[in-house]
């Protein structure tokens, strides 16, 4: 089976909504016909309740049946050299069929363009590390150390395999650096965005849309907490400066993603539901970030007669994220660049990201974690999803020149 054809295969499962098993059963099995040593975990999710990420209550954060693997290949002396992880996840965003030109599960190739649900985020990068880990059978290079493939659950779902692995490792040796296969347009990503989701709750008061002047419409008032929230978005794109995040219009992004309000078409709308994505920057907390906001909220309250008598609620809920940043001199971002130069890639300086990735659950366990892979996020989460090819075969073989000097001791 050669990197498409794998690609293909794993792209054929569905593995949304926690139903990764069957598609991680045939990655083990795999990893075995091509000599890994296969590993496999569960997270405990009443352990993963009292990270800061997940919410409190166990049984919002499903572990059950959700297996993560991994493959681990031994060079030389083992012990002699680092160990590096490569890190993806097998788990894909849910696909409306309808919007889609083609079956979201079935690859479909136009020339060199694959596009389905996973192909960018991220089964074909999985599939590109798996062989950039064989291939190093066959450089011409003395190598010690280990490489560990890793394709995790969950992460969609705030890092489930990846905060297990950080948390408590699956592994009878210690991991040295880590890459994680996001898509970055194959550039070099050293920091990634927190993310702060609060879910805000407004009250009002009905009445029937005839004599609408009696009632308490929530509207108005959760525009006036939107243009706020917003305002301050434009005051932290000011205030809030990270070398990485010039290039972004807008870097640290407040959105609205879901709003629900009212009952009836003839009722005035009495109670309002929104929930509110917040970015969070390199070197700031989720807590920071969150008391900011509800200072700002509490502003608007106070300056308002019907919120001061029938307060807000604004209170997190599912996965926050933290935002993540490493040293651009680590050896594994040298490494990296180095062999983003020998394969032709001229853009090899350090970027930042306004997304979240499990990134973070390494690097707070202590291991230095660089972000780098084929294709767009502009394509994640859409209708069509594409990857180019040719930047999947050319990730393999910066992936296997990366670990080639990690473990063969190069000078980068």
């Amino acid at each position: 089976m050669n990197l498409r054809e794998f690609a293909e295969r794993l792209i054929e499962f569905d593995t949304t909504d926690g139903q990764e098993a069957a598609a991680q059963e045939w990655f083990a099995d795999r990893l075995a016909e091509l000599d890994f040593e296969v590993y496999e975990w569960e997270a405990d999710a009443a352990r993963l309740a009292k990270h800061p990420s997940f919410p409190d209550d166990p049984a919002e954060i499903a572990t059950e049946n959700r297996p993560s693997v991994a493959g681990v290949r031994e060079f030389g002396d083992p012990d002699a050299g680092p160990t590096l992880v490569l890190n993806g996840h097998v788990d894909v965003v849910p696909a409306e069929e309808g919007i889609w030109s083609s079956p979201p599960f079935e690859p479909h190739w136009d020339g060199d363009d694959l596009t389905a649900r996973g192909a960018v985020d991220m089964k074909s990068a999985v599939a590109a590390l798996v062989f950039a880990a064989a291939d190093l059978d066959d450089v011409d290079a003395d190598l010690n150390g280990r490489v560990v493939v890793e394709n995790v659950v969950g992460e969609e779902e705030g890092g489930v395999g990846a905060a297990w692995a950080a948390i408590d490792n699956p592994y009878p040796f210690e991991r040295d650096a880590c890459l994680v296969a996001e898509p970055t347009d194959l550039e070099v990503v050293t920091a990634t965005e927190g993310v702060l989701m609060k879910r805000l709750q407004l009250e009002g008061r009905s009445a029937h849309a005839a004599t609408r002047w009696v009632g308490e419409d929530v509207l108005p008032h959760f525009e006036r907490v939107r243009e706020a929230f917003l305002d301050l978005e434009d005051e932290r794109g000011e205030s809030v400066t990270h070398p990485l995040y010039e290039e972004f219009p807008v870097p640290w992004p407040v959105v609205f993603g879901r709003v629900e309000a009212g009952s009836w078409a003839s009722t005035v709308p009495a109670a309002l539901t929104a929930e509110i994505r917040i970015g969070v920057a390199p070197g700031e907390t989720v807590d920071e970030v969150e008391a900011v906001f509800d200072e700002r909220l509490a502003e608007v309250v106070a300056d308002d007669e019907w919120l001061s008598e029938h307060p807000p609620t604004f209170e997190r809920f599912t996965i926050q994220f933290e935002s993540a940043e490493i040293d651009p001199d680590e050896p594994v971002v040298a490494a990296l660049q180095a062999a983003m130069a020998e394969q032709g890639l001229d853009d090899t300086e350090p970027k930042g990201r306004t997304y979240g990735a499990d990134a973070r659950h390494y690097i707070e366990a202590g291991i230095p974690t660089v972000v780098f892979g084929p294709g767009s996020i502009e394509q994640a989460h859409f209708p069509d999803e594409t990857v180019h090819w040719p930047d999947v075969r050319r990730a393999r073989r910066v992936v296997r020149d990366t670990a080639t000097r990690l473990l063969g001791d190069e000078s980068a």
